[in-house]
């Protein structure tokens, strides 16, 4: 009887299978209604309101007044031999000292010393810093928000037309800028900025540019001031790259066609949104990659850079919150 009972069960296998499926799942709706009754807890979620499981972590920022500023206003026109011209906009008088020529080696030496209870606040003290290491120096007083252009060149006697092959053992340009007032040190936060400059010469032509820019604080801290990577929504032509006449014509020409704008509309247009949203203000800067391309409401969605798909380790606003409201009011 057993084996009869075992050839028909070989025989009809799939509808066996069929049935133990069946039984079990009866046991288990069984077993789960028995522990939680009619109210069974089920997660449904909206994916658009699914945020990161893994939270990045949010720099603490100090906000500081930083009172210098340095440009290079034709960097296609500057070189070794023909010199270079700087403009500086400071927020307080302040002293510009310009170092041709600078040892690598003393320079960071010099930071290091900063660190270290030897604060560089004028340009004396980076002088007994650096021994001397240096080929030329020249110094200007650059009066407050003063934007005139400074001409800085070796002399002609230096009979210098490059500083050797790469790597160099000596920077083409240092530009130091030191408060003039001591009662302006005791106010800001930084007291000095240091900024490296490449010239291109007869060995290495590189366009002239600023290569780093460290920011002295009073405390002994330094920074090196980083540039920030922002997305821009329009590509049409600033401004400053137009004529008045250019700008009074085209305007004319879209009144009679009633294509005009109020100047605010395209100033909306032209500002840096968000590159997810494309609705919010960009105020998110992630890091390592530097990116500034996310608003307030997307940033806790993402855990790599929608620009760069680099992993996001940390990120910080550029302003506060209480900011872009007192903003936003002003601007109504």
């Amino acid at each position: 009887m057993a084996a009869v009972f075992l050839v028909t069960l070989y025989e009809y296998s799939p509808l066996f299978y069929i049935t133990v499926v069946f039984v079990c799942f009866l046991v288990t709706s069984g077993l789960v209604l028995g522990w939680f009754g009619l109210g069974v807890p089920v997660i449904l979620r909206n994916s658009e309101e699914t945020e990161s499981s893994t939270r990045v972590l949010k720099k603490r920022m100090r906000q500081v007044k930083n009172p210098f500023g340095l440009e290079i206003p034709h960097p296609a026109t500057a070189s070794v031999t023909k010199g270079i011209t700087l403009t500086s906009d400071c927020l307080e008088d302040c002293i510009l000292t310009c170092y041709w020529g600078c040892s690598v080696q003393k320079l960071h030496e010099a930071l290091q010393k900063h660190v270290y209870c030897f604060r560089i606040k004028t340009p004396q003290a980076l002088e007994d810093a650096l021994y001397s290491e240096y080929l030329y120096r020249q110094q200007y007083f650059i009066k407050k928000n003063d934007k005139e252009e400074k001409y800085c060149q070796l002399p002609e006697d230096a009979q210098v037309v490059d500083f050797g092959p790469v790597p160099r053992s000596r920077y083409p340009l240092i530009a130091l800028l030191t408060l003039a007032d001591e009662e302006d040190r005791e106010i800001y936060d930084i007291i000095s900025m240091v900024a490296v400059i490449h010239i291109p010469d007869e060995s290495y032509r590189l366009p002239c540019r600023i290569l780093y820019q460290y920011l002295l604080l009073a405390q002994g801290q330094y920074h090196d001031l980083k540039q920030l990577f922002m997305s821009a929504n329009s590509t049409a032509p600033s401004s400053s790259d137009t004529s008045p006449g250019e700008r009074s014509t085209d305007r004319s020409l879209l009144e009679k066609a009633g294509l005009a704008e109020d100047e605010t509309e395209l100033h909306e247009e032209n500002s840096k949104d968000c590159v997810v949203c494309q609705n919010g203000t960009v105020n998110w800067v992630l890091l390592p990659c530097r990116h500034a391309c996310l608003c307030d409401g997307c940033i806790k969605y993402f855990q790599q850079c929608p620009m760069c798909r680099q992993f996001v380790q940390e990120s910080f606003p550029l302003c506060s919150k209480k900011e872009q409201d007192e903003d936003e009011s002003t601007r109504i």
